[in-house]
């Protein structure tokens, strides 16, 4: 079979909600799958040759082998599949293996698929416990460990180094939940103020609560396939501008945060991620050369740690540009358009997945108004695992 270059056939999700009461995870799926064939302008599933689910978590979804549950409940038996887990990172890295599938020649079309119930289904306190099974249980969690502790003492030191202040990452806060009332899948928009974030109450301190990311359920999908295939199947796709998957990255750094020490202001892995990706995108000047990123506001303040390790601000910089409004829809570069997690949500099987629907909706020219970045040619997501133990940067571009 011959090797493809990857493009973007359709797109298809769920709302994201705290909660998707009486409905199972297979309903979700189904649900975006659906939405998904109807972008195609498909009947069904029939023509695609393989299917890649992507979701974190066998204790929330309280099932085992769910990749091979959701691939019958959708139709692809007897077709390929596997499964794709990589904490927060597992949509990215779904698209990446896709990515690589089809540059392989293994297949010309894959169905990545991504779904996630972590929304109140359980109680918070319940779910951060089962999110800290992520971090080294040996070494991290049984002596309280827990990830928005990490976060927090990461961005107290960048505080300490730079100067970066919280109403900086406030602004991150306020901005990306405004922007969440923009898009029509997102589970909480909120018109915030810098004050509002501030006086919300401390979790772990610089963090508030309106600083901390959402806990979701939904679903989300994206069929990738080489042009022909797209042209031959896929009504819709010649109806569009094509956009095509150029380039992916992925760096990785130490589980543990002590390890990392004294550099914990930043994340290793970002950087390397993006170095990659960018090398293969022909990328020099990231600032200047993307149009439009989704990156992983986890926590207010990872923005501004993000928009240092991705080369779109200076080193300590981050958080005057975040402040002075360089990311925002009218700024330089318009960053986390669809609310990103702190507005629109989280479910974390589909976040990297949803987070380059965005991306090649705005590409598309087919979001809201009020949200679309002009002339969007080339964007890019950025997703992560625990504290950046797993990076990965994907670059799309639209071909006129």
């Amino acid at each position: 079979m011959k090797s493809a270059t990857p493009v973007v056939a359709a797109v298809g999700s769920t709302k994201i909600a705290s909660e998707h009461r009486g409905c199972n995870i297979r309903d979700l799926m189904t649900e975006a799958v659906l939405n998904c064939l109807a972008d195609a302008g498909m009947g069904d599933l029939s023509a695609v040759e393989q299917g890649l689910a992507s979701y974190e978590s066998d204790h929330f979804n309280l099932q085992m082998t769910l990749g091979a549950v959701l691939h019958d409940t959708i139709g692809m038996i007897p077709k390929p599949n596997v499964r794709i887990e990589g904490g927060g990172a597992t949509g990215a890295l779904a698209l990446r293996t896709a990515w690589a599938y089809l540059q392989s020649g293994l297949c010309e079309s894959i169905l990545v698929y991504g779904c996630e119930k972590n929304g109140r289904g359980v109680s918070s306190r319940t779910a951060n416990q089962l999110f800290a099974l992520s971090a080294d249980v040996d070494w991290e969690m049984m002596v309280g460990g827990n990830y928005t502790g990490f976060y927090a003492a990461m961005i107290r030191a960048h505080m300490e180094q730079y100067g970066t202040r919280e109403e900086h990452f406030a602004h991150v806060a306020a901005r990306n939940r405004r922007q969440a009332g923009y898009n029509p899948i997102a589970q909480k928009p909120m018109d915030l103020t810098i004050e509002d974030v501030l006086n919300s109450r401390p979790v772990a301190e610089p963090y508030k609560l309106l600083d901390c990311s959402l806990l979701s359920d939904g679903a989300a999908c994206m069929l990738l396939s080489s042009e022909d295939w797209a042209k031959a199947h896929c009504p819709s796709f010649i109806e569009r501008p094509r956009v095509n998957f150029v380039a992916t990255g992925c760096g990785t750094d130490t589980m543990r945060l002590g390890d990392r020490y004294p550099h914990i202001s930043n994340f290793r892995a970002k950087r390397e991620a993006a170095g990659q990706a960018y090398a293969a995108a022909g990328i020099s000047d990231p600032l200047s050369q993307i149009d439009v990123a989704e990156l992983y506001d986890s926590y207010s303040g990872v923005e501004i740690q993000a928009v240092e390790d991705l080369g779109l601000a200076a080193s300590g910089q981050g958080g005057p540009a975040v402040a002075d409004g360089a990311f925002d829809l009218d700024g330089q570069l318009p960053v986390n358009t669809s609310g990103g997690l702190l507005g629109r949500g989280a479910p974390v099987g589909a976040t990297g997945i949803l987070q380059a629907i965005e991306i090649a909706q705005q590409l598309w020219g087919e979001v809201d108004p009020r949200r679309q970045v002009k002339d969007a040619k080339r964007g890019m997501t950025d997703t992560h695992a625990g504290i950046a133990s797993i990076s990965v940067v994907n670059i799309f571009e639209r071909q006129d």
